[in-house]
């Protein structure tokens, strides 16, 4: 849901969107996935073989994909569920302890959309406006408080980093 929801939020702001998920086996406990590209261009493959950003929701995702990010890229790590810190060095890391930023929220579900928010908090690929409409594009039809919840979480995420911004800033 993630990523359907980003690719949504980047057609509401009349971007070029590809999305492209992959499941399967995968699914239930193991690294499904899903690439989203965004851009103002013109988009020639939905592949991502050198994505600038990745969301790393478990370890086996850090293991399978922190190879694939290109240099100087980001990796956003759920760090409930992520002790250990990717290898690289000539990466960005973005620790977001989704599973308790969803779980202050009383909706442990809610955990992707926290990832999002402070994913689209660091990146500005899409305004938090966009995420917000995608939220209720994609939950059309379902309780006003199921896109309330999600809307909710996706802001405790973008919190979480613009709090984690400032406390940087007023450290230097």
């Amino acid at each position: 849901m993630m990523g359907y929801v980003l690719a949504w939020a980047g057609l509401h702001e009349e971007k070029h969107v590809t999305f492209l998920p992959a499941y399967g086996a995968e699914v239930r406990g193991g690294t499904a996935n899903c690439t989203v590209v965004i851009s103002d261009e013109e988009i020639a493959s939905p592949v991502a073989s050198s994505p600038e950003y990745v969301v790393a929701m478990n370890y086996p995702s850090v293991l399978k994909y922190e190879n694939m990010i290109k240099s100087g890229g980001t990796m956003f790590l759920n760090s409930d569920l992520i002790q250990h810190r990717p290898k690289r060095a000539d990466i960005e890391v973005v620790n977001v302890p989704a599973n308790s930023l969803a779980h202050e929220l009383g909706n442990d579900r809610s955990l992707n959309m926290v990832m999002l928010g402070a994913a689209v908090g660091v990146t500005g690929i899409v305004s938090r406006e966009a995420v917000f409409r995608a939220i209720e594009t994609v939950l059309e039809g379902k309780k006003p408080i199921i896109i309330k919840m999600n809307q909710d979480a996706c802001a405790k995420g973008a919190a979480f980093i613009a709090e984690k911004t400032s406390e940087c800033c007023c450290q230097a």
